[in-house]
């Protein structure tokens, strides 16, 4: 186990041979994310029998939902003449090209060609990818062999009430995995993180765990909070939702590429409230909250623009989600779309940062030679600090 303390001098990015941005097939980047399943839809916005083109890690693919209500992923383009799947037809868990009706079934075999007089749709096949569908998001395995067991997160299967949500940021994947712990002092400017008032910086202490990175953090008044990072591109947390009251939430976020300079937040939060508890919730939050980010793309584009500022977004009336989203989308992709870290100058805040690229550094290397990777667990529900 890798532990920084303190009292150490965070390591430099330094130049690196190994290179964390590009997530296109072949790369090492890529090649290491395909070794887990990844979201590649919401759920909810695909209805039986329809098809959608979805593109993650620089690729792009056809999801589909058949009849019977199961989602399905295969290649982008028809075997055929290469037109793209997603404006065909689902038929059963069938999918048909619009272009001359070849079909395909959910494993990718063809099944029929309508004009041909003497088939060979046994010759004929797309790819398929196993896909499994778990708290309201569609995952598909993108990588090579067997896949291994879909990650489960046992506090998100408890009962309450489940909000699935995305979002798109124009930057690295890695902008968004990166956003450590203190950035909220001041990207999220708020009564209880006064940081003209410290009389000293918080201090932190970070380690490699079993699941990836645990962060300590001790600010102010001796306030202490952890924060968790799952291996490879998730965020796992408890907090406490306010709406009126706080109410006990566990949060889920997935940060996918869509390519090298964009990536798709998948977030999972559970509000841990049932029966009439739970229905109140319903019945009472804004209907914002279903759609927090609707608008926060124009305010971030203008932001970054230079024609709306950043000081102004908390009068604007959005709810909190949308306001964090702002503030978070600003500071991110004001790193640039593949920042640049060579010039990056790391300091005692940016702990957990240096230990997350040693870390890809390191596994990406294994890749690369053909050694195992590290088999990443869950963290033990002691380490899901929620923040104060």
């Amino acid at each position: 186990m890798a532990i920084l303390v303190a009292s150490q001098n965070p390591p430099s990015a330094g130049a690196q041979d190994i290179d964390p941005y590009r997530v296109g097939p072949g790369t090492l980047a890529g090649r290491y994310l395909r070794l887990f399943w990844q979201p590649v839809y919401v759920g909810s916005e695909l209805p039986a029998g329809k098809a959608r083109p979805v593109r993650i890690m620089g690729e792009d693919f056809t999801v589909y939902r058949g009849e019977s209500g199961e989602a399905h992923v295969v290649d982008f383009r028809c075997a055929h003449r290469r037109t793209q799947l997603s404006i065909g037809w689902v038929e059963g868990d069938n999918i048909r090209c619009r272009y001359h009706g070849w079909a395909y079934n959910a494993n990718g075999q063809c099944v029929e060609q309508p004009g041909e007089p003497e088939p060979f749709c046994e010759r004929i096949r797309v790819r398929a990818y196993p896909t499994q569908e778990y708290l309201g998001l569609i995952f598909a395995f993108l990588g090579e062999g067997e896949p291994p067991p879909l990650q489960r997160f046992p506090l998100g299967e408890e009962d309450g009430v489940v909000e699935v949500l995305s979002y798109v940021r124009n930057c690295s994947f890695r902008n968004n995995i990166e956003n450590d712990g203190l950035h909220v002092y001041f990207v999220h400017p708020r009564p209880s993180y006064r940081w003209r008032e410290w009389t000293s910086p918080p201090t932190l202490r970070v380690e490699e765990t079993d699941y990836g990175i645990l962060t300590h953090t001790t600010g102010p008044g001796d306030r202490r909070s952890q924060g968790t990072h799952v291996m490879p591109n998730i965020s796992y947390r408890p907090y406490r939702k306010e709406l009126g009251d706080t109410i006990p939430t566990t949060h889920i976020a997935w940060r996918v590429p869509i390519d090298d300079r964009t990536n798709r937040s998948f977030l999972v939060e559970i509000v841990h409230l049932t029966g009439e508890e739970a229905e109140r919730y319903r019945a009472n939050r804004d209907p914002a909250d279903l759609h927090p980010y609707d608008h926060t793309r124009e305010i971030i584009d203008r932001i970054l623009a230079g024609a709306a500022d950043l000081d102004e977004v908390p009068g604007l009336g959005l709810i909190a989600a949308s306001i964090s989203n702002v503030q978070d989308g600003s500071a991110q992709e004001g790193q640039g779309a593949i920042p640049d870290r060579e010039n990056d100058h790391l300091g005692h805040s940016d702990l957990s940062v240096a230990l997350e690229r040693q870390i890809w550094t390191r596994e990406l290397r294994k890749v690369a030679e053909g050694k195992p990777i590290k088999r990443w667990t869950l963290p033990p529900e002691r380490d899901l600090g929620a923040e104060d």
